[in-house]
């Protein structure tokens, strides 16, 4: 499959470039984000599942009371694919979002998922 090429060192160099706080450790793709406590640390939890089912591309995830860790690798070929950033990004859109200054929406009145 296309997907299951591995990327490599400059390809995932100039990826992590547009991935703020993803890194590359052990052959996986991580990022850590924290939360303002427990409730959202399991809402990140599900939404992050929610995607992952949605793409058919599940990462490993740790948690802990105010964060979560998120490792992607393509598990047939272990390591980084295409599949893998294409997720990181899409988890990064929808879990970091919150309103504009002008959207009608207020958004979280504390610190967000970060």
């Amino acid at each position: 499959m296309a997907e299951d090429i591995l990327l490599t060192d400059a390809e995932l160099e100039q990826e992590l470039q547009s991935l703020a706080g993803w890194e590359v450790r052990d052959s996986w793709l991580r990022r850590k984000y924290s939360t303002p406590g427990w409730p959202h640390t399991m809402l990140l939890v599900n939404s992050i599942g929610y995607l992952a089912e949605a793409a058919w591309h599940h990462p490993d995830l740790s948690i802990g009371y105010a964060h979560v860790t998120v490792k992607l690798q393509t598990h047939r070929v272990k390591g980084i694919t295409w599949s893998d950033m294409e997720l990181a990004r899409k988890i990064d859109e929808v879990v970091t979002w919150l309103p504009g200054e002008a959207d009608a929406l207020s958004g979280f009145p504390k610190k967000w998922v970060h």
